[in-house]
Protein backbone atom coordinates (compact mmCIF):
# COMPACT_ATOMS: atom_id res chain seq x y z
CA UNK A 1 0.00 0.00 0.00
CA UNK A 2 1.30 3.45 -0.92
CA UNK A 3 2.08 5.86 1.90
CA UNK A 4 -0.37 8.67 2.58
CA UNK A 5 0.50 12.27 1.83
CA UNK A 6 0.95 12.98 5.53
CA UNK A 7 3.32 10.03 5.91
CA UNK A 8 5.39 11.12 2.93
CA UNK A 9 5.43 14.73 4.12
CA UNK A 10 6.48 13.73 7.64
CA UNK A 11 9.23 11.44 6.37
CA UNK A 12 10.79 14.11 4.20
CA UNK A 13 10.50 16.78 6.87
CA UNK A 14 12.38 14.49 9.25
CA UNK A 15 15.14 14.02 6.70
CA UNK A 16 15.30 17.72 5.99
CA UNK A 17 15.70 18.47 9.69
CA UNK A 18 19.01 16.55 9.64
CA UNK A 19 20.56 18.88 7.07
CA UNK A 20 23.33 21.15 8.37
CA UNK A 21 24.25 24.69 7.22
CA UNK A 22 27.01 23.63 4.77
CA UNK A 23 24.62 21.27 3.00
CA UNK A 24 21.87 23.90 2.94
CA UNK A 25 24.26 26.52 1.56
CA UNK A 26 25.42 24.17 -1.20
CA UNK A 27 21.84 23.27 -2.08
CA UNK A 28 20.82 26.93 -2.23
CA UNK A 29 23.69 27.83 -4.56
CA UNK A 30 22.91 24.93 -6.90
CA UNK A 31 19.17 25.64 -6.94
CA UNK A 32 19.92 29.27 -7.80
CA UNK A 33 22.17 28.26 -10.70
CA UNK A 34 19.75 25.77 -12.24
CA UNK A 35 16.67 27.86 -11.47
CA UNK A 36 18.11 30.92 -13.18
CA UNK A 37 18.86 28.86 -16.28
CA UNK A 38 15.24 27.67 -16.34
CA UNK A 39 13.93 31.22 -15.89
CA UNK A 40 16.21 32.69 -18.54
CA UNK A 41 15.10 30.04 -20.99
CA UNK A 42 11.45 30.84 -20.41
CA UNK A 43 12.01 34.58 -20.69
CA UNK A 44 13.88 34.19 -23.98
CA UNK A 45 16.68 36.55 -23.02
CA UNK A 46 14.28 39.24 -21.82
CA UNK A 47 13.45 40.41 -18.30
CA UNK A 48 10.45 38.49 -16.96
CA UNK A 49 8.29 38.24 -13.86
CA UNK A 50 8.42 35.05 -11.79
CA UNK A 51 6.33 33.95 -8.83
CA UNK A 52 8.52 32.26 -6.24
CA UNK A 53 8.67 31.84 -2.45
CA UNK A 54 11.14 32.12 0.41
CA UNK A 55 12.27 28.73 1.69
CA UNK A 56 12.51 28.72 5.50
CA UNK A 57 14.12 26.38 8.00
CA UNK A 58 15.28 23.18 6.34
CA UNK A 59 13.26 23.72 3.15
CA UNK A 60 15.31 23.95 -0.02
CA UNK A 61 16.90 27.41 0.29
CA UNK A 62 15.52 29.82 -2.30
CA UNK A 63 16.94 33.17 -1.19
CA UNK A 64 19.99 32.68 -3.48
CA UNK A 65 17.56 31.96 -6.32
CA UNK A 66 15.56 35.11 -5.60
CA UNK A 67 18.76 37.16 -5.61
CA UNK A 68 19.96 35.55 -8.84
CA UNK A 69 16.65 36.29 -10.56
CA UNK A 70 16.75 39.90 -9.38
CA UNK A 71 20.38 40.38 -10.39
CA UNK A 72 19.55 39.05 -13.87
CA UNK A 73 16.88 41.73 -14.26
CA UNK A 74 13.81 39.62 -13.57
CA UNK A 75 10.99 40.74 -11.28
CA UNK A 76 10.12 38.47 -8.36
CA UNK A 77 6.71 38.01 -6.74
CA UNK A 78 6.46 36.38 -3.31
CA UNK A 79 3.26 35.14 -1.62
CA UNK A 80 1.40 36.52 1.36
CA UNK A 81 -1.14 34.25 3.07
CA UNK A 82 -4.58 35.80 3.40
CA UNK A 83 -7.86 34.72 5.04
CA UNK A 84 -9.80 32.03 3.23
CA UNK A 85 -6.67 30.08 2.23
CA UNK A 86 -5.88 32.63 -0.48
CA UNK A 87 -2.62 34.22 -1.57
CA UNK A 88 -1.78 37.80 -2.44
CA UNK A 89 1.57 38.69 -4.01
CA UNK A 90 4.22 41.32 -3.28
CA UNK A 91 7.14 42.35 -5.48
CA UNK A 92 10.42 41.45 -3.77
CA UNK A 93 13.86 43.06 -4.00
CA UNK A 94 16.97 42.47 -1.86
CA UNK A 95 15.94 45.55 0.13
CA UNK A 96 12.56 44.07 1.07
CA UNK A 97 11.79 43.44 4.74
CA UNK A 98 10.06 40.28 5.95
CA UNK A 99 7.52 39.66 8.69
CA UNK A 100 6.10 36.46 10.15
CA UNK A 101 2.86 35.41 8.46
CA UNK A 102 -0.33 35.63 10.49
CA UNK A 103 -1.63 32.40 8.97
CA UNK A 104 1.28 30.09 8.10
CA UNK A 105 4.81 29.28 9.34
CA UNK A 106 6.50 31.39 6.68
CA UNK A 107 8.17 34.76 6.28
CA UNK A 108 6.32 37.22 4.06
CA UNK A 109 7.61 40.31 2.26
CA UNK A 110 6.45 43.77 3.26
CA UNK A 111 4.96 45.72 0.38
CA UNK A 112 1.88 46.48 -1.69
CA UNK A 113 -0.18 43.29 -2.10
CA UNK A 114 -1.63 42.29 -5.46
CA UNK A 115 -4.37 39.77 -6.18
CA UNK A 116 -4.01 36.71 -8.40
CA UNK A 117 -4.60 38.87 -11.48
CA UNK A 118 -0.95 39.94 -11.22
CA UNK A 119 -0.09 36.49 -12.58
CA UNK A 120 -1.17 37.66 -16.02
CA UNK A 121 2.25 39.34 -16.15
CA UNK A 122 4.16 36.28 -14.92
CA UNK A 123 6.38 34.10 -17.08
CA UNK A 124 6.71 31.15 -14.72
CA UNK A 125 6.12 29.76 -11.23
CA UNK A 126 8.52 28.29 -8.68
CA UNK A 127 6.37 26.12 -6.39
CA UNK A 128 7.16 24.85 -2.89
CA UNK A 129 6.92 21.11 -2.35
CA UNK A 130 7.96 18.42 0.10
CA UNK A 131 8.07 15.77 -2.62
CA UNK A 132 7.11 15.11 -6.24
CA UNK A 133 6.91 11.92 -8.25
CA UNK A 134 7.67 11.07 -11.85
CA UNK A 135 3.95 11.18 -12.65
CA UNK A 136 4.02 14.92 -11.90
CA UNK A 137 2.20 14.64 -8.58
CA UNK A 138 3.25 17.11 -5.89
CA UNK A 139 2.95 17.27 -2.12
CA UNK A 140 2.98 20.78 -0.72
CA UNK A 141 3.20 21.97 2.86
CA UNK A 142 -0.31 20.86 3.76
CA UNK A 143 -1.98 24.26 4.11
CA UNK A 144 -3.89 24.14 0.82
CA UNK A 145 -2.83 27.63 -0.30
CA UNK A 146 -1.15 26.55 -3.51
CA UNK A 147 -3.86 24.02 -4.39
CA UNK A 148 -6.38 26.86 -4.30
CA UNK A 149 -4.01 29.27 -6.06
CA UNK A 150 -3.39 26.87 -8.96
CA UNK A 151 -7.14 26.34 -9.34
CA UNK A 152 -7.63 30.13 -9.40
CA UNK A 153 -5.06 30.41 -12.17
CA UNK A 154 -7.23 28.26 -14.39
CA UNK A 155 -9.99 30.84 -14.13
CA UNK A 156 -7.53 33.61 -15.06
CA UNK A 157 -6.31 31.69 -18.10
CA UNK A 158 -9.38 29.84 -19.39
CA UNK A 159 -8.52 27.16 -21.89
CA UNK A 160 -4.79 27.34 -21.25
CA UNK A 161 -4.41 24.44 -18.85
CA UNK A 162 -2.92 21.28 -20.34
CA UNK A 163 -4.18 17.79 -19.52
CA UNK A 164 -1.40 15.63 -18.10
CA UNK A 165 -0.82 12.09 -19.31
CA UNK A 166 -2.93 9.74 -17.24
CA UNK A 167 -5.29 12.47 -16.01
CA UNK A 168 -5.02 15.62 -13.99
CA UNK A 169 -4.21 19.10 -15.15
CA UNK A 170 -1.06 21.12 -15.44
CA UNK A 171 -0.93 24.79 -14.37
CA UNK A 172 -1.70 27.27 -17.16
CA UNK A 173 1.73 28.88 -16.65
CA UNK A 174 5.09 27.07 -16.78
CA UNK A 175 5.71 25.71 -13.28
CA UNK A 176 8.53 23.93 -11.49
CA UNK A 177 8.52 22.41 -7.99
CA UNK A 178 11.58 22.98 -5.79
CA UNK A 179 12.73 19.90 -3.85
CA UNK A 180 15.91 18.13 -2.79
CA UNK A 181 17.33 15.41 -5.02
CA UNK A 182 16.01 12.56 -2.88
CA UNK A 183 12.48 13.95 -2.97
CA UNK A 184 11.80 13.02 -6.60
CA UNK A 185 9.93 9.74 -6.12
CA UNK A 186 8.98 6.92 -8.51
CA UNK A 187 5.89 7.41 -10.66
CA UNK A 188 2.65 6.85 -8.79
CA UNK A 189 4.17 7.23 -5.32
CA UNK A 190 2.03 10.19 -4.31
CA UNK A 191 -1.74 9.84 -3.76
CA UNK A 192 -3.86 12.15 -5.91
CA UNK A 193 -6.91 14.13 -4.79
CA UNK A 194 -9.49 15.79 -7.03
CA UNK A 195 -8.12 19.26 -6.25
CA UNK A 196 -4.48 18.39 -6.99
CA UNK A 197 -2.66 19.88 -9.95
CA UNK A 198 0.37 18.22 -11.47
CA UNK A 199 3.66 19.89 -12.22
CA UNK A 200 5.71 19.13 -15.33
CA UNK A 201 9.16 19.48 -13.79
CA UNK A 202 11.21 19.70 -10.61
CA UNK A 203 14.15 21.88 -9.64
CA UNK A 204 16.69 20.17 -7.40
CA UNK A 205 20.29 20.92 -6.37
CA UNK A 206 21.25 18.33 -8.97
CA UNK A 207 19.47 20.15 -11.77
CA UNK A 208 16.25 20.14 -13.78
CA UNK A 209 14.11 16.99 -13.68
CA UNK A 210 11.36 16.53 -16.27
CA UNK A 211 8.38 14.78 -14.72
CA UNK A 212 5.94 14.83 -17.64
Amino acid sequence: MNATKEEIRARHRTRRALLRPPALDAAGAAIAEHGLMWANGLAGGQAGTFAAYLGVGSEPPTLPLLSALHDAGHRVLLPVCEPGITLSWVYWTPASAFVRSRFAPIQEPVGEPFGPEIMRSAVGLFLPATAVDLSGNRIGQGGGYYDKFLTTLEMLFPGRFAPADGGGRLPPLPAIAVVYDGEVLPAGSIPVESYDRRVPSALTPGGFVRLL
